[in-house]
């Protein structure tokens, strides 16, 4: 690729909720790399990320796939474990403080990071860096040398601290803390280029490029990725909202889970989880407004790269064998959990038994949605008695044949 090729690509799915900001940014960007190839260098790219639980879904992901396009492109990706930011907790997308890690959890979380990474990440082009590596050596007295590049109004101009100090809720110091260890971790890597989402802006161009200038060093370019909606389509993909695609549940759960998307949702889904340039997803996006390409087929194309982004072509191929067949040609699985009913148990006591609903009012929701069937017949009611053996559907993915 050129560099407006490159610039173009590594801009794609950025957000910075300000055009003046994106097109400087754009412009840093693109001389950095005019620069590198003058230089004979890669650019040092780095992301950092918190290890406060282990169970990583699509949306965790979106920035280790802008890294990817560096590591492609042949640049320096450093994979940062916050071993000590996570310590403090990062205030940036939260209405509350975070609650505080030991250093043990931290330890716990952090083993499984790097190795769900790889899946996204080329591993032997890599480098795992850990900022408690530079942030455990720092004194008192050198944090109060960063704190002096900041005011307090910055921080209580940022959306979430402003929220809570008009509801008259806490704001706790420690949390101002989280933004200058984040800065000098930009500092100690000497980056060229920062990958966050858009709940990092703060922590990136203020106080990543802040310190950096104010300790002698080029202020680095930061690439903000857009947030990736939920399974529903607008909500941001959480784990408490159930709207999550998960990376280690197996290949055709995840290709299920990304066809069940709505039609609106799948541009970003293309800019964000993709391999492909902003060029092959413009092509796409003719083919289905001019009516050429129908939108499944091309949820269907979509649902295929990410899944072998993942698992690889052959899973993915075999996951979207198996949509065809359940759910395009209503057929149900040759396999399935087989479940013994008893005497008296009703339809909810069923789903509940066999886990087939995490709760009993998600079950009702289900049945409520005609969500639920026994041998293709909807199940109205939940407290009826269980009517007779069968296969019972539960969702569009869950079968279980009841004997």
């Amino acid at each position: 690729m050129n560099i407006e090729e490159q610039v173009e690509l590594l801009m794609q799915g950025t957000e910075y909720g300000d055009e003046e900001l994106k097109q400087a940014m754009t412009n840093e960007l693109r001389q950095r790399l005019i620069e590198a190839e003058k230089e004979g260098r890669p650019l040092r790219v780095y992301c950092g990320y918190d290890p406060t639980s282990t169970d990583l879904h699509l949306g965790h992901t979106i920035t280790m796939r802008k890294l990817r396009q560096f590591q492609d492109l042949g640049h320096e990706v450093t994979f940062l474990i916050g071993s000590y930011t996570a310590l403090v907790g990062d205030p940036s997308d939260k209405n509350k403080a975070r609650p505080i890690l030991t250093e043990e959890q931290v330890a716990e979380n952090a083993r499984t990071y790097a190795e769900q990474a790889f899946r996204v990440l080329d591993r032997e082009r890599t480098k795992i860096r850990y900022n408690g590596e530079w942030l455990s050596k720092l004194s008192l007295v050198d944090l109060i040398r960063l704190g002096q590049n900041f005011t307090v109004q910055q921080f209580l101009a940022r959306e979430n601290f402003a929220k809570r100090l008009e509801k008259g809720e806490a704001i706790y110091l420690h949390e101002t803390f989280y933004a200058l260890m984040q800065g000098y971790d930009a500092v100690a890597l000497q980056t060229d280029v920062q990958v966050g989402g858009t709940d990092q802006l703060f922590n990136i161009i203020v106080a990543g490029r802040k310190l950096q200038e104010a300790l002698g060093q080029k202020p680095l370019v930061g690439i903000i990725t857009g947030i990736l909606p939920g399974t529903d389509g607008v909500q941001r993909m959480s784990k408490s909202t159930g709207n999550i695609v998960p990376i280690n549940s197996g290949a055709e759960d995840m290709y299920g889970k990304l066809m069940s998307i709505p039609d609106f949702a799948m541009g970003t889904y293309m800019r964000l989880a993709t391999r492909w340039t902003p060029h092959e997803i413009e092509a796409i996006e003719k083919e289905v407004a001019s009516g050429r390409m129908h939108p499944r087929d091309a949820k269907m194309k979509m649902a295929f790269e990410i899944t072998s982004i993942f698992y690889g072509e052959a899973e993915a191929e075999a996951a979207q064998e198996t949509f065809i067949r359940m759910f395009q040609k209503k057929e149900t699985p040759d396999e399935m959990p087989e479940y013994q009913l008893r005497e008296g148990q009703t339809v909810l006591d069923v789903i509940l038994a066999a886990e087939m609903a995490s709760s009993r009012s998600e079950a009702r929701r289900l049945i409520d949605q005609k969500g639920v069937r026994l041998d293709g017949e909807v199940l109205e009611r939940g407290d009826t008695p269980f009517p007779h053996p069968g296969v019972l559907q539960v969702g569009k993915r869950k079968f279980l044949r009841v004997k």
